[in-house]
């Protein structure tokens, strides 16, 4: 193997030695040219010896006929500017907490339980058992997420997730590396929105942009604090979809559904969760909430317009105020039509939850005040299908507080309409 190896450099040598050589007779027939031609013209011959050779006389190519790009394309140089100007705006969330501090020690053990081994053997004969015990508490980082200011005064949007631990202190952490003690102002039940607020004045923030605008395809931009390590990383991508429905879970084993979502294919990593999704104007138009395990650039990000919706609800309120109907149901598909020898696919069922108290229609809701009770089916609301893409949920949420919506039910095989007026939602739904 070394033989060959050595005999293939020896040839790799004699191909290089070759093509050197046939360049000098080159540049050489070229001299002998110019002077022919250019006479004695100084100027020339040192612009020809400095085209083929360097220093070390070794030969290199002129490269004076190769295009080079000097300029930076329109939507690069557009994606460095949103970049340059959001990048203040993006803070990461650091978590800390108070976490035991677990210390190793060794505990003598004799196996027989007889002391004639110890008298016999000495003292030492016994094993030593490593153990561990608890010896107080240190606070500790232990997580990360990101987040944007949204307002001069220090109103920061995350996502719920990274921030609902009780028993946890977070600090937000800005782009010029101070630290600030935040404070939880409100925690979205529906939504995998929060809101915080730090202290201080004149911070940079992101101005929300519409969501219900996009389109599949379109440039978008992804700031984060990327595995909680990596302030600021940026990523780009396109819309890769909208209005999915996704089932979001969390380390602890906790889940959500998500509805109405966009997907990107912008790289979104654990840390990026509470960060903007920017257009390439530089408005937010989605948080990035979720990315898809043991798959390749499938990343979630909760519209901005829903987003947006939470964020003045808590400036208007100080909390989130927003609609309420007060029904518990599931949503028809073919095989729960079938199951249930029901007679439209789609539209949802109302039914009770898992336990007792659970109630299908809650006592006192706006939805029982209009008389809907259980084994209803709400086919429409305000003339919109209640069908694939088209949830119960997002289309309440987009409704006000106070405002009357018209439900088509199917009740006990009969069409009819209701009026229902929203309440706003209790605080211990």
């Amino acid at each position: 193997m070394f033989a060959t190896l050595k005999e293939t450099l020896k040839h790799n040598k004699t191909v290089i030695v070759v093509s050197m050589c046939s360049s000098a007779l080159t540049v050489a027939f070229l001299f002998i040219v110019g002077i022919i031609f250019f006479g004695q013209r100084s100027d020339f011959l040192e612009n020809l010896a400095s085209s083929f050779f360097d220093g070390d006389g070794v030969v290199i190519t002129d490269k004076s006929d190769v295009p080079i790009r000097t300029d930076i394309p329109a939507e690069e140089s557009r994606i460095i500017d949103v970049v340059a100007k959001a990048s203040p705006a993006v803070v990461s969330i650091v978590i800390t907490k108070d976490v035991p501090i677990i210390e190793q020690y060794y505990q003598e053990f004799d196996p027989f339980g007889d002391d004639f081994f110890n008298d016999f053997f000495g003292n030492g004969f016994g094993f030593r058992m490593p153990q561990q015990r608890q010896n107080g508490t240190e606070k500790r980082e232990v997580g990360g997420g990101s987040g944007f200011f949204i307002s001069a005064d220090g109103s920061v949007v995350t996502n719920r997730h990274v921030i609902d631990d009780d028993k946890a202190e977070y600090t937000v952490l800005t782009n010029d590396g101070k630290k600030y003690d935040a404070e939880i102002v409100a925690k979205d039940s529906m939504l995998d929105v929060a809101i915080l607020k730090i202290k201080g004045a004149d911070f940079p923030y992101l101005s929300f942009g519409n969501s219900d605008g996009l389109k599949p395809g379109q440039t978008v931009i992804a700031i984060g604090n990327a595995l909680g390590e990596f302030r600021n990383s940026v990523s780009t991508g396109v819309v890769s979809g909208i209005s999915r429905s996704i089932v979001a879970g969390d380390m602890f084993g906790r889940s959500e559904q998500l509805e109405g979502v966009i997907q990107t294919d912008a790289a979104i990593n654990p840390g990026n969760s509470g960060g903007p999704l920017l257009d390439i104007k530089g408005n937010v138009i989605g948080v990035s909430v979720a990315v898809e395990r043991g798959a390749e650039n499938i990343g979630f990000a909760l519209p901005s317009n829903l987003v947006k919706d939470v964020a003045d609800s808590v400036k208007k309120h100080g909390e989130i105020v927003r609609p309420y109907l007060g029904v518990r149901y599931v949503q028809i598909t073919e095989t729960l039509k079938k199951k249930n020898s029901l007679t439209v696919d789609y539209g949802v069922l109302v039914q009770r939850g898992e336990t007792a108290e659970e109630l299908a229609v809650i006592p006192g809701s706006p939805a029982d005040k209009a008389g809907l009770v259980e084994n209803d089916i709400i086919l429409e609301v305000d003339g919109i299908k209640l069908e694939q893409g088209k949830s119960l949920a997002s289309i309440v949420r987009q409704k006000q507080v106070g405002q009357t919506i018209r439900l088509k039910i199917l009740h006990k095989g009969s069409e009819k309409e209701v009026e229902v007026q929203l309440e706003k939602t209790p605080k211990n739904t």
